[in-house]
């Protein structure tokens, strides 16, 4: 993939989160999204548990996850306004290409949960850098729908939760450099 240091560096330094709504197509495929699951995979795991899984939500399947995102939405919040359902579909049906990342603690072993969850949330960084190699971008996103028991359980069940919706695209336009902290703010010697 990398012809040498500085290409590897480049990448690092230039893989930019989108904003899922302003990415749009091509997306990548169904092969291409597999590899990209496969790089996602190649991250620090203690104990070889593989404590994550990732979902392919289909195009064809969008429409179903906003009709369960307003009806779980709906349920939990039965004051909600039509805005706020309406911003359930439109969180569902962004960006060309969507994983949903899960961590999933295999709770009978003796590697602790938090590292678990810390190798859960690598994966994801592996997923938006293998999108990036692939020449797309991506946006991870939590959100009410993260957090909603209702949501986890069409995907998985107890004591998995979402780490995010990972949503794929080509930007629709230039991506932001963001804000980074000074070194300083995050780093000194012992």
């Amino acid at each position: 993939m990398f012809n040498d240091r500085s290409s590897l560096l480049a990448h690092l330094s230039t893989r930019r989160s989108g904003k899922p709504r302003d990415l749009v197509a091509p997306g990548p495929d169904h092969a291409e999204l597999v590899q990209m699951i496969a790089l996602a995979a190649r991250t620090p795991d203690h104990g070889k548990l593989a404590p994550w899984r990732f979902v392919i939500v289909g195009n064809d399947q969008r429409a179903r996850l906003a009709d369960l995102l307003v009806e779980a939405y709906r349920a939990e919040k039965p004051e909600a306004r039509q805005a706020e359902l309406d911003n359930m579909v439109q969180f569902a049906t962004q960006a060309p290409a969507l994983v949903v990342a899960l961590s999933s603690p295999k709770t009978d072993n003796k590697i602790p949960l938090w590292e678990q969850e810390l190798s859960a949330g690598a994966a994801c960084m592996n997923l938006l850098h293998a999108v990036h190699a692939h020449g797309y971008a991506a946006g991870w996103l939590t959100g009410w729908p993260a957090f909603s028991d209702r949501v986890r359980d069409a995907f998985g069940k107890a004591p998995e939760r979402i780490t995010g919706f990972v949503f794929i695209g080509t930007p629709g336009r230039a991506l932001d450099e963001r804000p980074r902290p000074a070194i300083e703010q995050v780093w000194s010697d012992w």
